[in-house]
């Protein structure tokens, strides 16, 4: 079975969204990766968390919202204790987290389940239920958002560093967290 990857990018300042969730201020900085064009290439399932996928106004994903761009297809998975009335049929809405992660495994089969959101990788970590993150940092400061990880109090967890890459546009840094 896969591992679960935390892939996301991240301004210089730490925030993985601008105010109100804004997620335009990553345009621009696409351009060739070979650590994403190898990831995109690994990806089973995608987990993503409540407020990423019903977005800053709380009404789910727009065809343009859709992870990756729409460059990816396969399972969706959204943990949410608020599973819409009328849930769109591209994706699975669980509301027990280590239910939900069971199900982007296996979904997954040998490649990675991804989460995407900043605070189900959070849940995630705190459950011992994350493997591996990817982090995008891009040469933008934003000054405001949602941080790319908030635990008040902190803990100092370490993770073990797995390769650094450069590219024109952003820095890769690829890490395991120990057990």
């Amino acid at each position: 079975m896969g591992k679960v990857l935390w892939h996301i990018t991240m301004s210089l300042d730490g925030f993985v969204t601008g105010p109100g969730g804004d997620m335009s201020w990553m345009a621009g900085y696409e351009g060739p990766n070979p650590a994403v064009d190898e990831v995109m290439s690994r990806i089973g399932a995608v987990l993503i968390g409540h407020r990423t996928y019903f977005g800053p106004d709380g009404q789910g994903p727009s065809d343009e919202g859709r992870v990756y761009g729409g460059a990816w297809t396969g399972p969706q998975l959204v943990y949410t204790r608020d599973a819409p009335d009328d849930p769109d049929p591209d994706y699975i809405f669980v509301d027990d987290l280590a239910e939900a992660v069971a199900t982007a495994k296996a979904a997954a089969g040998d490649g990675y389940a991804v989460l995407i959101g900043a605070a189900i990788a959070r849940d995630c970590l705190d459950a011992g239920l994350l493997d591996e993150v990817l982090i995008h940092v891009v040469p933008t400061l934003l000054g405001d958002g949602t941080r790319l990880f908030d635990r008040p109090g902190g803990d100092g967890t370490r993770l073990e560093q797995l390769s650094v890459t450069h590219t024109p546009a952003c820095t890769n840094i690829w890490l395991r967290v120990p057990r």
